[in-house]
């Protein structure tokens, strides 16, 4: 802020906007990715608050929302990390007005469609397909399929995604995959484990996260990879998720490796 006869002026966006940048070059400069998280979860909140905020439509907050995640992606490519998780569409959200959810929809199908038509990541999706419009599963579907070979940062879509609803997943997979190879239920109850149940989360054979990020100040999981999550570090972002910016990412991993990681103990 810039005063003037005792008056606070706020500073011009461009010189605002200079400062952060060169805010963000410091702290990324002092950031050692030997301790940069290798996956991030991250729950996207705050679309329609921001919306609201600025005047602006609910849809254009998704959209918005929607466009910051390529920026998100290009920051943890920076970064070296490995795994992106990005809730973007709960169980929960799934009951919303017909007319708030068919354009989210739509918004979150062009979303993963351009993650895969940019070639550089990996997408997979987590969550309940079944759940999700036909024309939904096909997107999730296809681009899976189209970026099985890419080689750059794994991102999962959570789609449909509740984490009580991948813990019954994963068991019913559990049962049905030992009941078509004639395992008993007294055979089942001796090997059943936690490596057993997590063969058959939706993230199997991927590193659980080190860290999520919640933005919008929301100091709660709401269910986000109940199961992954047990020993991951927390970081909640006042920002709503449209205005979540590099230097605040940045501010998350700093804050990750000044952590003394315990694992519950």
């Amino acid at each position: 802020m810039l005063r003037s006869s005792g008056m606070r002026i706020p500073y011009p966006p461009a010189l605002r906007n200079l400062v952060y940048r060169l805010y963000a070059r410091r702290v990324e400069g002092r950031l050692d990715h030997t301790q940069v998280p290798k996956h991030i979860g991250v729950i996207l909140d705050g679309n329609r608050r921001w919306a609201r905020a600025d005047g602006r439509t609910t849809e254009q907050g998704h959209q918005a929302g929607a466009d910051k995640i390529g920026e998100l992606l290009g920051w943890c490519e920076e970064t070296d990390v490995e795994v992106v998780t990005l809730w973007m569409l709960s169980t929960d959200n799934l009951d919303r007005p017909e007319e708030e959810l068919r354009p989210l929809l739509g918004i979150i199908e062009n979303t993963v469609r351009g993650l895969a038509a940019d070639g550089r990541w990996r997408v997979h999706h987590v969550g309940n397909r079944d759940l999700l419009p036909t024309a939904t599963q096909q997107v999730l579907k296809e681009s899976e399929q189209a970026t099985a070979d890419n080689k750059g940062v794994l991102v999962n879509v959570a789609v449909g995604y509740g984490g009580r609803q991948e813990i019954a997943d994963a068991v019913r997979s559990l049962l049905l995959d030992h009941a078509a190879r004639g395992t008993s239920f007294e055979q089942l109850a001796e090997i059943v484990d936690i490596d057993l149940i997590s063969e058959h989360l939706y993230t199997r054979g991927q590193p659980d996260p080190d860290l999520v990020i919640r933005t919008s100040g929301e100091q709660r999981l709401s269910g986000f990879m109940l199961w992954q999550s047990a020993h991951s570090e927390y970081y909640f972002c006042e920002v709503f998720w449209p205005a979540f910016r590099k230097v605040d990412f940045l501010r998350a991993l700093r804050d990750y490796a000044a952590r003394h990681r315990r694992y519950g103990f």
